[in-house]
């Protein structure tokens, strides 16, 4: 199953390699790739479409809109009924090639076989901020997460009619196999830079899978500031008692003068932002939550049977 936005210049050649990976192994396993489009504003449909005229193992799935990068692919997977179902980008930075390693420890009887990216080939910085990230979830998380794994894996039917029968409008699908995943494998692997096209990936996007990390499995946020709350206040009460008794002391040299109010207000004002926005975070995740929107509308569908699968 393949997610995908604005990745024409890519589709038609990941396909071609999975396609290549099973012909190795099509005395074992039959295939069939479903592709999610999120309402791609470039070819991307017509190369599905296209594709899927040519080979029956094509099926396609269009959104109405852009759903976004959390809810499309968790949907997707909702959609696939095999016997284990490979979530793998459109980028091609989830390697084809790996599949046999996959298949493999699926056969050595694990539900659930993640993508571990051990190296990477893309920049630097982001790379550095990604590890930042998963250190900083992992570490105030009430569940262990799985550090540098993005979703890329193989899961066996039974965890898939585990998420088919989960009711959430924005699930984090990495948290939730992290929670839920049993006797879980791991395949490491250096993801390759990205060939074509440009990353759908920005600050904005990030940021979102990182606060929905932090908000489904740490209360921790909450609690900091609570902590820091009542560490400040008790410092500003020491720091009260200080200037009043040093005023005592030298009562016509000593000027309190402006600087300490100015950077105090500044300082107080900057945490009080933080934790309102902390908290914002959370009532926002309770408020998605409350409203039960579906994952996603779908447009049409390209290769599918009429009768729905079961």
């Amino acid at each position: 199953m393949t997610p995908c936005y604005n990745e024409e210049e890519n589709v038609e050649e990941l396909y071609r390699r999975v396609k290549g990976q099973f012909e190795l192994l099509k005395d074992k396993y039959e295939f069939e790739h479903v592709f999610i489009d999120n309402a791609s504003q470039d070819r991307t449909v017509e190369v599905l479409r296209k594709m899927a005229a040519e080979d029956s193992h094509i099926k396609v799935i269009v959104n109405a809109m852009n759903f976004g990068h959390i809810r499309s692919p968790f949907y997707g997977l909702k959609q696939c009924y095999g016997d284990a179902v490979m979530l793998m980008v459109a980028d091609l930075q989830d390697p084809p090639e790996l599949i046999p390693q996959f298949l493999e420890q699926w056969e050595q009887g694990h539900k659930v076989v993640v993508g571990v990216k051990n190296k990477s080939q893309e920049n630097p910085i982001m790379y550095g901020m990604r590890k930042l990230f998963y250190t900083a979830v992992r570490r105030m998380s009430e569940t262990r997460l799985i550090d540098n794994f993005t979703g890329f894996g193989l899961y066996d039917k039974t965890f898939v009619d585990l998420l088919r029968a989960t009711d959430d409008p924005y699930p984090y699908l990495r948290g939730f196999v992290a929670e839920y995943g049993v006797n879980i494998g791991e395949v490491y692997y250096t993801q390759p830079k990205r060939e074509h096209g440009k990353t759908k990936n920005n600050f904005y996007t990030l940021w979102d899978m990182a606060m929905l990390g932090f908000v489904n499995h740490s209360k921790v946020p909450l609690r900091l500031a609570s902590f820091i709350g009542f560490i400040t206040a008790v410092l500003s009460l020491f720091v009260a008692l200080f200037y009043f008794i040093y005023k005592l002391c030298y009562w016509d040299s000593f000027q309190v003068g402006n600087a300490p109010l100015v950077i105090g207000l500044f300082f107080f004002s900057a945490v009080q932002l933080i934790f309102i926005g902390i908290l914002g975070e959370y009532i926002g995740a309770i408020h998605t939550q409350v409203r039960k929107r579906p994952l996603v509308i779908e447009k049409e569908r390209i290769g599918w049977d009429e009768k729905k699968e079961k």
